[in-house]
């Protein structure tokens, strides 16, 4: 049993502005990530059921939020949850309270019928008694493909100036993977599109694709992303951006770019985990895209 001794159990509570207020100043004090920018994309993921400890003072002490997160796996939509924010105060660990808000978490999981839930984590051994699994990483590589046609060069987006564009593409997106990938999760990319700083959004001619890339060091193409209705060929986003990479490296799993690359295993600072049926589990290498990670 947790000690729970001068704490007080909430729930659903980013919609009480002392709330949201504390699960920012959570995030910032464990992991020093400000997600303030939520407020001017709208607020919170209204699909998020938080649950969480707070003390007398208002301070939230620890914390585990579930937000909904579909997943195409081998070509089906599966109904899948995320789970972020997980945090315990320092001086508050030792005392159960996480293992309380892991059982709550996959209890309110379960009543809404999910079929698999995913997270990122540096401590792995708090969710394997639970059933979660690594799930490894992989990232592609290869050469630069051949380039034919006169191409129709893309234009840069802003985060800021084009909002409204890029939900409109994310409201109409198709997987950017048949294999494993975020069948809808907006927020989270809209986030993620202000946390990292180095990345570039280019919308492709047609209005009907915007791709989410950055250049390395050593001169390679990176794609992170496509958001919107239709997936171009790898071929055809080289040739819209005006560059010659290279190399090219996507994180994304390349059965719809028209592409053959290497896959490389990676290993990150952060364990993919998955806890889902058997048969759920994907067939072949997977990888989240960074601008769906939470």
């Amino acid at each position: 049993m947790s000690d729970r001794s001068g704490l007080f159990f909430r729930q659903d509570y980013f919609d009480d502005p002392a709330g949201w207020l504390a699960i920012k100043t959570l995030l910032i004090d464990i992991f020093n990530v400000d997600i303030s920018a939520l407020d001017g994309l709208g607020g919170h993921d209204r699909t998020s059921f938080p649950s969480a400890y707070f003390d007398g003072d208002g301070r939230c002490i620890a914390n585990l939020s579930a937000f909904s997160m579909p997943l195409m796996i081998d070509g089906r939509v599966i109904k899948a949850a995320g789970w972020q924010s997980g945090a315990v105060r320092p001086e508050y660990r030792g005392r159960g309270l996480y293992q309380d808000l892991i059982r709550i978490t996959l209890d309110r999981c379960e009543e809404r019928g999910l079929e698999a839930i995913v997270l990122y984590t540096d401590k792995p051994g708090l969710y394997t008694p639970h059933g979660f699994r690594i799930l490894p990483q992989y990232s592609f590589k290869g050469p630069t493909p051949a380039i034919s046609g006169t191409p129709r060069p893309a234009r840069l987006l802003d985060i800021n100036r084009d909002l409204d564009l890029l939900r409109k593409l994310l409201a109409d997106r198709m997987p950017v993977s048949s294999r494993f990938a975020v069948a809808d999760q907006r927020l989270m990319f809209l986030l993620n599109c202000h946390l990292i700083e180095d990345i570039s959004l280019s919308l492709l001619a047609d209005g009907e694709a915007v791709v989410v890339w950055r250049m390395t060091d050593n001169g390679a193409f990176q794609l992170l992303d496509i958001a919107g209705s239709r997936i171009p060929s790898l071929a055809e986003i080289i040739a819209a951006l005006g560059i010659a990479p290279a190399s090219v490296e996507t994180l994304v799993p390349p059965d719809r770019l028209s592409w053959e690359p290497t896959v490389i295993e990676g290993s990150g600072s952060e364990a993919f985990m998955m806890r889902a049926r058997d048969e759920l589990f994907p067939s072949g290498p997977t990888c989240i895209s960074p601008m769906a990670e939470f």
